[in-house]
């Protein structure tokens, strides 16, 4: 890693409820950085701190990602059809050992493993929410 970069991720995107209500969502809690808001452009990263890591384990699924904390940007790309959002580091998840080996697919493009949750708006920024998952690259 140089310059506080990293090289592009391959997985899946999904999508979670935090903070006010919005779109799907009622009002939740604010997340492991008490910031999180469902009409915000946030996401979820499993590695946010030691605690977090321990939760969420995505080594179970092969997957060894950088330590990122509160506030840090991560851009996502939909890999079914290229539009892409930036979004700030807001909670701790998706809980990627629990989805091991998961795949979703649009045509011959995968991803596998849950790696980010993106909040509601973020997430309907690049895909439907009623696809729930869709196959991404982070950077």
């Amino acid at each position: 890693m140089k310059g506080g970069s990293m090289a592009a991720l391959y997985g899946e995107v999904s999508w979670f409820c935090c903070g006010n209500s919005w779109g799907p969502c009622g009002t939740v809690g604010k997340g492991a950085c008490g910031t999180c808001n469902s009409g915000s452009r946030q996401h979820a990263w499993p590695n946010t701190s030691a605690a977090c890591l321990t939760i969420t384990r995505p080594d179970r699924c092969g997957e060894t990602l950088a330590r990122r904390t509160c506030g840090h940007v991560h851009t996502t790309t939909n890999r079914c059809t290229g539009k892409a959002i930036a979004t700030s580091i807001a909670d701790c998840g998706p809980q990627t050992d629990l989805f091991c080996g998961e795949r979703t697919c649009c045509g011959s493009v995968c991803g596998s493993n849950r790696v980010i949750d993106l909040t509601p708006s973020a997430y309907s920024a690049i895909g439907s929410l009623s696809t729930g998952l869709l196959p991404a690259m982070i950077t």
